[in-house]
């Protein structure tokens, strides 16, 4: 039963400034020395919450990517966090999963956060991820995708009893979500632990944007049954956990709740 070894970068973001923000990260990122398999990053790391993208936008043959896959070869991890691509003449908020040998896959943020404008500005994605590592199944989402738990929901073939298991093990959610609102940021994270029988990990900047609006962080890690592993509010910190396997697998079946679950397909329009 492997674990899984995974860093949180909780950082401030240098507005609009994509020099500061990578030269910022390549130290921060430099700094860990102890063992990880995995290190996740805010989203829109190198430009902050920006609503600007045909101003700081990158091609996946960009900047960005560049470093993302210099640096994962270079650390021998998986190095993961939102920046804005322009592709196909749209922008996207695109999720980065870069491999230690360089290779990539990538989430486009499915649910625009209408409320800042970000839906007149980028294009939605349609598509969710699921990647695996060391045997466990990871879900990546971004920031607002957290209030819609339809997105996210164990989808469980109920009809193959052979072979019926949960869809993933860990939901990730690297997000700029606003101190305002962190009491829905942090009761949806447990939320989704508990639904789901899955540990969840929250990944938030903090400081003021751009826009003069705060971030307290309160970046997460959250067990199967929903009981808070670590969190941290209003500094900056690089936290390295180590998520055992048997305590999921433990878990899911002491208390089976996920194989009651309802048989359902999302259909993209």
């Amino acid at each position: 039963m492997h674990s899984l070894i995974i860093t949180l970068l909780q950082s401030f973001l240098h507005w609009e400034n994509k020099t500061a923000n990578l030269s910022m990260f390549t130290n921060k990122v430099d700094s860990i020395k102890e063992k990880t398999q995995i290190i996740v990053l805010p989203e829109m790391f190198s430009t902050g919450f920006t609503m600007r993208p045909e101003v700081f936008a990158e091609t996946m043959n960009g900047e960005t990517v560049g470093w993302l896959r210099k640096t994962a070869i270079a650390k021998r991890v998986i190095l993961t966090g939102s920046i804005i691509i322009h592709e196909n003449d749209e922008y996207y908020n695109r999720l980065i999963w870069m491999l230690p040998n360089g290779e990539h896959t990538y989430y486009d943020k499915r649910h625009l956060f209408a409320y800042a404008g970000e839906d007149l500005h980028y294009t939605s994605g349609l598509k969710r991820l699921i990647t695996s590592v060391n045997g466990w199944k990871i879900n990546l989402q971004i920031c607002y995708d957290l209030r819609f738990p339809v997105w996210v929901r164990q989808q469980i073939n109920v009809n193959d009893k052979k072979n019926i298991e949960p869809e993933y093990d860990l939901l990730v959610y690297i997000a700029n979500w606003p101190e305002r609102r962190n009491h829905a940021w942090k009761t949806l994270l447990q939320a989704r632990a508990i639904e789901n029988q899955c540990y969840v990990i929250g990944v938030n900047r903090i400081g003021n944007d751009g826009n003069n609006i705060y971030h307290s962080g309160d970046s997460m890690v959250i067990n199967p049954v929903g009981e808070v592993l670590y969190q941290k509010a209003h500094e900056e910190e690089i936290f390295t956990i180590e998520l055992k396997r048997d305590i999921l697998n433990e878990t899911r079946m002491k208390f089976p709740f996920w194989k009651d679950a309802d048989n359902f397909t999302i259909i993209n329009e």
